[in-house]
Parts: C-alpha cells; sequence; structure tokens
C-alpha cells in the first residue's frame, strides 16, 4: 500500500485509462447492497466476491434507511455503513460509492425519504429549495463519514458517483445537478473521482452529464459493446471506457414469471467488454439479497408494478449467497485477464428444511386496534393519505358507517389512482374483498344504515424509477357508495412492527377464538432448531398474502397467490437455538385450512411443492 500522500486514483486521458498511485489500471467490480444482507452475512458475500476476482465493489447508500425522519439518523446494527466499509477494506477490495442522494436500485422511493412528501407540492430531484435543503442536510452528515475513507486519504474508496441515472428523469434540471457537484466538492475535496451514469441513450446522456462529472453508462448482455461505449464516446471522447451497470439478471415483480440470464451469454459479453480494455461493475446484482420489512419498490410501467420480496436477481451470488454456475461462468472469463486470488470459492451456507409448523389462529386485526395504534384514532372528514399522517410504510385502517340502509348491491367505488397500494374491505368486521391500485377499484356490498366499514390499505412500496417518484400511499380520494360520497372518517396509523418487536402477540392471552379464516388477522407458532441455526426457507401452503416475523424481525411480504415468489428466506441470524422461535404471521386475505408453514432448505419461484 503507498502511503497517503503517494496514493492517487485518477483519470489519464491520454491513455483511456485510469490510474491508481501513477500505473495503469481497469477495475472488475460488482455490486451488494449492505442493506438487503443480514449484518452477520456481509463477510461471507464480500468474501465471495472477493474471491470471484473481483477488485472493487460497488455500494449504494439509501438516504430513507439512515435519515428515518428528518434530522433523526439510523447508523447502528444493519445499517452501520461504515462498519460495512471498513469491512470492504479489510477483505482487500476497493469500493466505487453511489450515495445518491436518489438511487433508484429498486428500493422504496428510490432511496429519497417518504418525508420529504410531508410537502405535497415539493418536487423531487430538482432545485426546488425544500428538496435542496434536505438533501444538503443529509450529505453533511453522510458525506463526512465518507472522506477518510477516500482512496487518496487513505482509504478504500476510489470514486463517487452523483445522483442516478438522472438522464432518465424529466426534469433535465442542470441547476441541479451542480448544486450536487458543488455540496461534493465541498464536503469531499477536490482530488475525489466523481462519475455519472446512465443509460446510451443519447437523450438521457444529454441530460445526466455534466461538466466535472466523469460519464459512464449501463447497459446488460443485450446490448451491441461497440455501440454502447460508442455512446459513452460522444459524451466523453477521451477517457476508460466504463460500464457502471452491466445487468447479470434481472427483477422479479409481483405477478410475472421468474427472470432469468443465460449464465453463458453474460460470461461472453463481460468478455467482449474486457477485450476491450473497459472498467465493468457487475450491478444488477453480484449479489442481490432480499428486500426485507417494507424496502422493496415498485415500478410504473402502464401501471403500478411492485417488486418481490426476494431480490435474488438471478445473480452470480444468489439471495443466500450460494455460489452459482453463472458466479463460476463469470470467474473463469476474469481469470483470463488478471490472476485469481488463491484458495477455494468459500461454500454455500448450510442451509435446513426445519419441517412443518402448525399455526393458531390469535386475533381478527379489527379487534387489536388498541394494540397496534395506541394513540388511538384520527377523526377526518375525509381520508388523510399516510404522508399526511406521517406514516411511511406499512398499513393504515380507514373506519366509517354506511350513512344509509344498502338493501340492495350498491356499489363502492374509488376515484382512479386512488388506491395506493391494496385497499382489504371489513363490512361489520366481514372481509368482502379487495380494492387494487390499477386494477378492482369497486365492490357491492350491502347493509344497513350504522353498519361499520373499515378499508385497511396497504403500502406496497413506493415507486423507485421513473418521472412519479411523489408516490403518495392511502386512500388519496373519497370513496363513495352508488356515487354519494362517505365521509366522517376515523383513521388507524398501525404501527404493528413496533408492537412485534416488543413480543407482542406472544407474550400477550388470544384476543379471540373465533374460527373465521377470512379478512386480516394475526396468526402465531413457535418452533425449535435441532441445535443449529441455519438458513431456511419459509413456503405458505394455502395462505394468499401477508407479512411473516420470525422472533420480531420483519422477512418481508409473502404473495403466494400471485408469485412468482413462493418462499420467503429465513437468514440463520434471526433464529433462536436452545429456546423458542416466535413465528408472526399477518394474514390479509384468508388463511388455510390446516394452518401449516413448511420449512424447506431451497428457494421455490414460480412453482409450487
Amino acid at each position: 500500500q503507498a502511503s497517503p500522500s503517494a496514493r492517487s486514483f485518477q483519470l489519464d486521458y491520454e491513455h483511456n485509462c485510469f490510474r491508481k498511485d501513477g500505473a495503469p489500471f481497469r477495475y472488475i467490480s460488482g455490486s451488494i447492497h449492505y442493506a438487503r444482507v443480514p449484518r452477520p452475512a456481509w463477510r461471507d458475500r464480500l468474501l465471495k466476491m472477493y474471491m470471484s476476482g473481483l477488485s472493487t465493489v460497488q455500494v449504494y447508500v439509501p438516504w430513507n434507511y439512515h435519515e428515518t425522519l428528518p434530522g433523526v439518523y439510523d447508523f447502528t446494527g444493519n445499517r452501520d455503513v461504515e462498519a460495512f466499509l471498513d469491512l470492504t477494506a479489510e477483505l482487500g477490495l476497493l469500493v466505487i460509492l453511489r450515495p445518491g442522494p436518489y438511487i433508484c436500485a429498486e428500493w422504496e422511493m428510490g432511496g429519497l425519504p417518504s418525508w420529504l412528501l410531508w410537502k405535497p407540492d415539493i418536487i423531487l430531484r430538482t432545485s426546488d429549495p425544500a428538496y435542496l435543503a434536505a438533501v444538503d442536510s443529509w450529505l453533511h452528515i453522510l458525506l463526512p463519514k465518507i472522506k477518510p475513507r477516500l482512496y487518496h486519504q487513505g482509504g478504500n474508496i476510489i470514486s463517487v458517483q452523483v445522483e442516478n441515472e438522472y438522464g432518465s428523469y424529466y426534469a433535465c434540471d442542470y441547476g441541479y445537478l451542480r448544486h450536487l457537484l458543488g455540496s461534493f466538492r465541498a464536503l469531499l475535496g477536490s482530488e475525489v473521482l466523481l462519475f455519472t451514469t446512465d443509460s446510451t441513450r443519447l437523450e438521457e446522456l444529454r441530460c445526466g452529464t455534466l461538466q466535472g462529472l466523469y460519464a459512464t453508462v449501463d447497459f446488460g448482455p443485450g446490448s451491441n459493446v461497440t455501440e454502447a461505449f460508442g455512446a459513452q464516446r460522444r459524451v466523453e471522447p477521451k477517457g476508460p471506457l466504463v460500464n457502471s451497470e452491466y445487468y447479470t439478471g434481472w427483477l422479479d415483480y409481483w405477478g410475472e414469471a421468474h427472470a432469468s440470464t443465460s449464465a453463458a451469454w453474460v460470461a461472453q459479453v463481460l468478455e467482449d467488454m474486457l477485450q476491450l480494455g473497459a472498467s465493468i461493475n457487475m450491478q444488477y446484482m453480484f449479489h442481490g439479497g432480499t428486500n426485507f420489512a417494507y424496502w422493496s419498490g415498485a415500478d410504473y410501467k402502464d401501471q403500478y408494478k411492485p417488486v418481490t420480496t426476494s431480490y435474488d436477481y438471478d445473480a452470480p451470488l444468489s439471495e443466500a449467497g450460494d455460489p452459482t454456475e453463472k458466479l463460476f461462468a463469470i470467474r473463469t472469463v476474469i481469470s483470463k485477464f488478471q490472476p485469481l486470488p488463491v484458495g477455494p470459492m468459500p461454500p454455500a451456507t448450510p442451509k435446513y428444511a426445519y419441517g412443518w409448523v402448525a399455526m393458531q389462529k390469535y386475533a381478527d386485526l379489527l379487534d387489536v386496534l388498541d394494540v397496534l395504534c395506541p394513540s388511538g384514532p384520527i377523526q377526518s372528514q375525509f381520508p388523510l393519505t399516510f404522508e399526511a399522517l406521517k406514516q411511511a410504510h406499512g398499513f393504515v385502517v380507514y373506519h366509517t358507517q354506511l350513512p344509509w340502509d344498502v338493501p340492495d348491491p350498491a356499489t363502492l367505488d374509488a376515484p382512479p389512482h386512488s388506491i395506493c397500494d391494496r385497499g382489504y374491505v371489513m363490512l361489520q368486521k366481514e372481509y368482502q374483498g379487495t380494492l387494487e391500485r390499477d386494477r378492482q377499484t369497486t365492490l357491492h356490498v350491502t347493509g344497513r344504515a350504522g353498519d361499520t366499514l373499515d378499508i385497511l390499505l396497504e403500502n406496497m412500496g413506493r415507486i423507485s424509477f421513473g418521472a412519479n417518484t411523489s408516490d403518495f400511499k392511502g386512500l388519496l380520494g373519497n370513496l363513495s357508495l352508488n356515487s354519494r360520497p362517505l365521509s366522517n372518517w376515523l383513521i388507524y396509523p398501525l404501527a404493528i412492527d413496533t408492537a412485534v418487536q416488543q413480543g407482542w402477540p406472544h407474550a400477550a392471552v388470544p384476543k379471540s377464538k373465533s374460527g373465521g379464516r377470512v379478512g386480516p388477522a394475526f396468526y402465531t407458532g413457535t418452533f425449535e432448531t435441532p441445535g443449529i441455526a441455519w438458513d431456511t426457507f419459509v413456503k405458505f401452503p394455502g395462505w394468499n398474502k401477508g407479512l411473516l416475523w420470525i422472533n420480531g424481525f420483519n422477512l418481508g411480504r409473502y404473495w403466494t397467490r400471485r408469485g412468482p415468489q413462493q418462499t420467503l428466506f429465513v437468514p440463520g441470524s434471526v433464529l433462536h437455538v436452545g429456546r423458542p422461535n416466535n413465528i408472526t404471521v399477518l394474514e390479509l386475505e384468508g388463511a388455510p385450512p390446516t394452518l401449516l408453514l413448511l420449512f424447506l432448505d431451497r428457494p421455490l419461484y414460480n412453482r409450487t411443492l
């Protein structure tokens, strides 16, 4: 290692390469998102990346993962980005850092905090003063943690990306990019290499690049390599060729087939790029991981498309961190261009099929509102959004009463684009059906004046890519009955995770012995491990849609009925050895008569057992 005074990482425009400590340098990198990997697994995943022949890892920093409320920061536990960066250095990996402020990453709201939308007219990713003030305040917290870790300061961060594919955003606000460039320079200094990444479309390169930021491109194995790098050359006639996002796989949406990309194809195009001397980052993804809790984002392509809990991505390292055929194909290609580290590839992590676990109904959701919303409901003439309620994720109950008798089926109707994202409708606490964004927005109901009407609204993840990142959640408009608006709502923002983390409902006496299994309800169960805490996968035979917690840890959403994902990944680090593991399930539509979960030693996509 060179002494800090001699260390440098620079562009060489004359020889079209990077120079590290003065010598020509090309990186072969892979992306890993620390927020999608449990902290106890960080070392395993990074070591496998190192042993694959990568010199570098590319790392996003999701703003909303760390600044959970304005001025409230969390860098502890799984969110300790400094510990993660220190681990990369310990393992001998360089880092390309992508601190946003917007990151996309199919992450909730593209990494932007939903509390920005407390100001409903804010214009995200522009020079809007309210937006810039929040960004500057965040960068003043984050970037001072990064500066001592820059390569020329003795650290291992060789370059830092500004924004993320900004050319794909409608605003094309150069003032915003200039502001970010000024902030990054002020907080990180003049020596660090700053860059942008955009697609190879010239219109996007025009809006996403800025003098003073080195322009790189992204493309997958389906692109013509010569043409793609030709697009980079139009904006950067000299300097290193860089593909900052080489797509090794693709993401899954609920209700669509599991995506896969051929290992041979990925390896061949990687070799073609390396033959040209290009620097490459394999993103999306080298290791994807899991969208635990509520962190999965969504796309909007003619309709709202939420992303699955699994972020496996058909990546070289699987969701559980296992080397795949694709990894070994990539490793073989890398070995043609540079020596591989000495030693074996660490093996797949051990998995265990813990088998069947019997669940029992604890209570219907509407019967435990006192626990889930201890501060009580908010009264409002008309529905309020999650943002107006300052509720970031999860669920809100909207409660009212039928204002008149409805002896014949009447249409319960929501205005277009006002159910964000799914509404579970209960009349007199009986489940009637589900309203869904861009799909079913009407139900037919009958009842009497004074009958209770409850809609449990679920936020399935805010849009993370494209123009519409202002993705408000909840009931955005008023429901009507036969075209007459309903009013006088009691609104319950639910803090389910707070209750579950405090031991509820396992520490509580069962609320009801009601046998009904239809509609939103909580189910509990326990199991013991045979003296080991190995990774496992839970299958939900006959269950429909909901969430799973084990020992208070939110493992994310299952949606067996829609797929393709049929199992949830359970990292062994959340399990107890020598004492019972507490399982809590919130099933939203209806549980099966058997009330069983099945723990397997492998994941299932696109199929059932």
